[in-house]
């Protein structure tokens, strides 16, 4: 989510995630479909989205390790995890593989940092044996051993925070990076009147903005403005990651890849500068058809010239009362940020975000050194 993280990162909410490709993804396909292995008794499998029993066995799977960590949270359903397994969130190059306890899925970048693999590791609670290797152990062996085979020298890992995976990544000389601290807003006790003085009071100090919406894919004439909020995330905490550089065709054929091939619903409220009619901030969220009592926070972003305006405050309040209107089962709203973004938490702590743990743990480990 597994986020891996829908949620945000800097001035700005972002899959992550948490951060968290597609082009080159067929040759990658090509490449691992007819490889099998076997690692001290265990079949690692590459998974074929269009194979039911592979996609079942990992929702399975999915589902275990979420019981046992994550009982409060969301969980990716059937829809979400066949596409997120093929090609991830934003359509970089990937590869995932599975055995009947646990599945990986393993994230080539393929413009910026071609250095680096970004791992997550699932794998079913008991799992282990007390004399052989345990699955997930064998399942990293295997991803170190793909991410190696792709000239990569850098994984980055997560976990949730105080969890076997996190003590386990820790065991093997992961560096922890980024601490990602989740939270959630209960919709329940939030009334209209609350969300609209919230929105009145940042629109005062946003005099010279104006808001627009949409729903789906970005629509051509703001392709170039979402570029720019996408860029504005570069200034967000984010570890050793080089900055990714948007434009619109890369905003047409990746930034959306997921909203598309998933079937989600997604919805965006923009700050357009009236002077300029310049983008200056967007907040986007996407709610799952099939589970649509939690909505998934994606990028939040205020550009740098239009910052101190109480923008993200603005564009949030308006899409809390978007939703209200659009998506009336929906509940809880789900978000994340880096714990050292204190802005962005204080937006979300205004509208009612409650800490939800564990949160997100992510690590660095150099493929020369893993153990």
């Amino acid at each position: 989510m597994i986020r891996e993280p829908y949620g945000d990162q800097g001035d700005l909410d972002r899959k992550a995630t948490g951060g968290p490709r597609g082009h080159g993804r067929p040759e990658n396909q090509s490449r691992s479909a007819s490889v099998q292995c076997w690692l001290v008794g265990v079949r690692i499998l590459p998974v074929d989205p269009n194979d039911a029993a592979a996609l079942a066995s990992c929702v399975a799977v999915q589902a275990a390790a979420k019981q046992a960590e994550d009982p409060l949270g969301p969980a990716k359903t059937a829809r979400v995890l066949r596409v997120f397994l093929a090609e991830g969130f934003e359509a970089f190059p990937c590869e995932s593989w599975y055995t009947a306890d646990g599945f990986y899925w393993l994230e080539l970048p393929d413009r910026e940092n071609r250095h680096l693999a970004r791992l997550i590791l699932v794998t079913r609670p008991d799992a282990g044996q007390p004399t052989a290797p345990t699955v997930g152990e064998e399942l990293f062996r295997h991803a170190l051993g793909r991410a190696r085979a792709h000239g990569r020298s850098l994984l980055s890992l997560v976990a949730r925070q105080g969890t076997a995976t996190d003590e386990f990544l820790r065991g093997l000389g992961a560096r922890p990076t980024i601490l990602e601290a989740r939270r959630v807003l209960d919709l329940a006790p939030v009334t209209a009147a609350q969300v609209a003085a919230i929105r009145e009071t940042a629109a005062t100090a946003a005099a010279g903005y104006s808001l627009i919406r949409w729903s789906g894919p970005t629509p051509e004439d703001h392709l170039d403005g979402v570029a720019d909020m996408l860029n504005a995330m570069n200034d967000a905490p984010r570890g050793e990651a080089e900055d990714q550089v948007w434009d619109a065709d890369r905003v047409r054929e990746r930034a959306d890849s997921s909203l598309i091939r998933m079937g989600v619903r997604g919805y965006s409220v923009a700050a357009i500068r009236d002077a300029t009619g310049q983008m200056a901030a967007l907040t986007q969220l996407e709610v799952d058809p099939d589970d649509p009592q939690w909505g998934h926070q994606g990028l939040t972003a205020v550009t740098r010239p239009h910052r101190g305006h109480r923008l993200g405050l603005l564009v949030k309040a308006a899409m809390l009362q978007w939703l209200a209107e659009a998506e009336p089962a929906l509940n809880r709203i789900e978000t994340g940020n880096a714990d050292s973004n204190e802005h962005m938490i204080a937006v979300n702590e205004t509208l009612g975000f409650q800490p939800l743990e564990p949160f997100w743990q992510w690590f660095e480990l150099p493929a020369g050194e893993a153990k």
